[in-house]
């Protein structure tokens, strides 16, 4: 299984395949057509209570992952997750897209550890 992340300022490429967004909310100022985001798993995002409680600051990192696990555990993700599963059994490669600043510490890191340690 090969989970690519991606900012959704990046280019995309060819070697991405499928581009799933796990946004809640749609990057400002990239076009749809320039995103090429072939899904769009808005319930994969954590929720705005959570996503404002951690404001990108590394320090809340590991209580930001364990919360955000929690959440994607919960009914609203699960549709959600199971549409991500089924990409990932249908391609070889799949690029998580995310809009944040910071590389190292965001929801698609988080969700691609997470897919990778539970195989997904």
């Amino acid at each position: 299984m090969d989970i690519r992340l991606k900012r959704a300022y990046e280019a995309p490429a060819r070697s991405d395949g499928p581009r799933v967004l796990v946004d809640r909310i749609w990057p400002r100022g990239v076009s749809k057509d320039v995103a090429n985001i072939d899904h769009w798993l808005k319930g994969l995002a954590p929720s705005t209570e959570l996503r404002k409680w951690f404001g990108h600051d590394p320090q809340k990192w590991p209580e930001f992952c364990d919360r955000y696990l929690k959440e994607l555990k919960c009914d609203e993700a699960a549709e959600d997750l199971a549409t991500l599963a089924r990409i990932l059994d249908e391609h070889k490669r799949v690029t998580l897209v995310f809009a944040a600043k910071d590389t190292e510490h965001n929801n698609a890191v988080a969700l691609r550890d997470y897919l990778l340690k539970n195989q997904i």
